[in-house]
């Protein structure tokens, strides 16, 4: 049985179906909002108005210098807005999410929200080209057209985006509302640290949070294509599953294994095949070493009926085990005490079987010598 962690999560039934966010009048009347405050923001800076002088007050009063104890910290606390580390985390965060609730959902927001935040920051960073602080040229410009890719704050937007999903996605309305608020500190901080550290406009920051905040609100709107990749994805995965099953190849079955066949069957066989043939093996009266007949050119006096006698009686002693490769059957004899039989030498002898061709006096066995005629006694 097991006892890690997993299975008992396996064994948790699933949380409730999470309600996807819709466009709601309030959500939409909040989206118009920032999006009219995100360009005013942006007119005031094209036009170099009092926002620009205010960044640049801000900039010249450098707060890194005024409170120079707690630089060490801020430069730590910056990454919370970094894209890569930020991302990773979040994403492992996710991924457990999606894992438990057997959706791709999560992971899929994460995803659309970052692409989403890369073409719209990067498209207006490229497109207004401005210089950051540690860069400017003319006290008072805007130092825009001029290169640059700091207008709006990547560190800013990113970190409302990347932690924001975290309040966007969770299952109950407690949860959102820690999640908001601790999401809103943690990109105020980002944010307000870029400008104390000068590497962004107090402008910069500002359009930041509009930025990350209309990607959050707008998410909605991109559900069903969520929807539709993760469908999609499931679909491509049981499609690979199934090709996968259909291309297996087949097990190899093998033919030509030799199999046993029954003793009694093969002893019947022998029989019906007549004294022609017998078949080859110890009987079971003969001494294990001893020479055959045959072999030591003594006459055999067994008839065939004896021999098929002896056969038969030893029948119960032996078993017989053929293989299917056309070869002669082999036998073997099993020990008489494993039978329930008396030992060899309790038991009656048994003339052992030697040829089938009857004795002639007048013929010579292979390999002996002439036998010398008897001399007849002498006397009377």
């Amino acid at each position: 049985m097991r006892t890690d962690i997993f299975a008992r999560l396996d064994r948790e039934p699933e949380p409730p179906k999470i309600e996807t966010p819709r466009m709601s009048p309030h959500r939409i009347a909040l989206f118009g909002g920032t999006l009219a405050f995100y360009l005013a923001i942006v007119i005031a800076v094209l036009m170099s108005s009092w926002l620009v002088t205010l960044d640049w007050k801000v900039m010249l009063f450098r707060p890194y210098q005024q409170w120079p104890s707690i630089h060490a910290f801020l430069d730590y606390y910056v990454v919370l807005g970094q894209r890569g580390p930020t991302a990773v985390m979040v994403a492992c965060w996710l991924g457990w999410r999606s894992w438990r609730q057997h959706t791709l959902r999560p992971l899929l927001t994460l995803g659309a929200s970052l692409l989403l935040l890369n073409v719209t920051v990067g498209a207006v960073k490229i497109g207004l080209g401005r210089l950051g602080p540690h860069y400017a040229t003319q006290i008072g410009s805007a130092e825009l057209f001029a290169g640059g890719d700091i207008f709006p704050s990547g560190h800013t937007a990113n970190a409302v985006v990347t932690w924001g999903i975290l309040a966007y996605l969770a299952a109950t309305p407690r949860a959102r509302r820690y999640l908001s608020a601790m999401s809103a500190i943690v990109s105020l901080g980002v944010g307000l640290t870029t400008v104390y550290l000068g590497t962004h406009w107090l402008s910069d920051v500002v359009l930041g949070w509009a930025a990350g905040l209309l990607i959050l609100l707008g998410l909605p709107w991109v559900e069903p294509l969520i929807t539709r990749a993760e469908n999609w994805i499931f679909a491509a995965r049981e499609w690979l599953s199934a090709r996968g099953r259909t291309a297996a190849p087949p097990v190899p079955v093998t033919t030509g294994a030799p199999q046993p066949v029954a003793a009694g069957r093969q002893a019947a066989v022998e029989t019906a095949r007549g004294p022609a043939r017998e078949v080859s093996g110890i009987a079971s009266g003969a001494t294990p070493g001893a020479p055959s007949p045959a072999t030591s050119g003594a006459p055999s006096t067994a008839t065939p009926g004896a021999t098929s006698g002896a056969a038969s009686g030893a029948g119960g002693h032996q078993t017989a085990v053929v293989t299917a490769t056309g070869g002669r059957p082999r036998a073997y004899t099993a020990p008489a005490a494993h039978q329930g039989h008396p030992a060899r030498s309790e038991r009656t002898p048994v003339t052992p079987a030697g040829s089938r061709r009857p004795p002639h006096a007048d013929r010579t066995p292979r390999g002996g010598t002439t036998p010398t005629p008897a001399r007849p006694a002498a006397g009377g």
